[in-house]
Formats: structure tokens, C-alpha cells, sequence
């Protein structure tokens, strides 16, 4: 197993088509259920970590966020993106989450990672996320090593 020690930056960009799960819709009555709208954020974990979490963008389900962290990171084998809706009662919902592999990052023999990536919907998922071509449910983000740990082989 491929594993990343050093310095990394993520960058948070935008989500498009997000669907509110039924739990968020729970109070939701009538014909407002087809046009709810999230007030969504990401929360950012490398490994079982938390990096950060973006701000909340409220009453869209088409963020952007164009939201960076840099992070310090030994012994790391995936990032993990969960999107959550803001409940204003008690916690916060999960709408989708999706986890990038280093190892599909550091293989794939270029400088960094930038691209859309699909989101499991509804239930946590702990597998790797893919490239999607469609513009629904998904998060565009950048990934890009900066500085190996010194014990990190380049």
C-alpha cells in the first residue's frame, strides 16, 4: 500500500446537483421536497484526521467554494470529502461523501490531481471515488503534493 508523508494542499472548488437525501427532507412537506434546496459545507479529513471543513453555502445544490487547506501529512493513505447540510436542529445531515486514494494520486504520474469525482449518496462510503463525466452529484477538486517529508522516496 502506497503511502504519502509531506506537505499537501486541496483545494475545495465546487459541487454540482446535489440531492438532498430523505433524512434531510424529513421536515420538509408538499411539493417543496422536488426543489429543497442544501445549505451544504465539506468537511476535509486525511486518513482519520480532520484538515478543515469549507464554509457553508446556503440554499444551493451547486456550491462553490474555491476553498484551499495545506496540511502536513505522515503516513497518509486517503482523503476523505463529506458533504453535510447546516441543520438548523440538532446535527448536521450527511448528504455524500467520497474517498481519493493516495495511491491513485501519487501513480498517476502527474504533478497533481484536479478533476470531478463522483459522490456515494446517502450512506457513508469507504472506497475509492471516481471521475465522472456527468455534472450530477459530484465535486471538482485539486490535489497537489507540495514538499516530501524527507523520509518520503521521491
Amino acid at each position: 500500500m502506497v503511502v504519502f508523508n509531506g506537505q499537501l494542499k486541496i483545494r475545495i472548488r465546487e459541487a454540482l446537483d446535489l440531492k438532498p437525501t430523505a433524512w434531510s427532507l424529513r421536515h420538509a412537506v408538499g411539493p417543496k421536497t422536488q426543489t429543497f434546496l442544501l445549505d451544504t459545507y465539506i468537511a476535509l479529513n486525511v486518513d482519520d484526521s480532520r484538515v478543515g471543513q469549507t464554509s457553508t453555502k446556503q440554499r444551493t445544490n451547486s456550491p462553490t467554494w474555491n476553498d484551499e487547506f495545506t496540511t502536513e501529512v505522515i503516513g497518509g493513505r486517503r482523503i476523505e470529502l463529506s458533504v453535510f447540510h447546516d441543520a438548523p436542529i440538532g446535527y448536521d445531515d450527511f448528504v455524500a461523501n467520497c474517498i481519493i486514494q493516495f495511491e491513485d494520486i501519487l501513480h498517476s504520474g502527474k504533478k497533481h490531481y484536479e478533476d470531478w469525482v463522483s459522490l456515494t449518496h446517502g450512506y457513508p462510503l469507504w472506497e475509492s471515488c471516481t471521475h465522472q463525466d456527468t455534472q450530477t452529484n459530484v465535486i471538482y477538486v485539486s490535489v497537489k503534493p507540495l514538499l516530501p517529508h524527507p523520509h518520503q522516496p521521491t
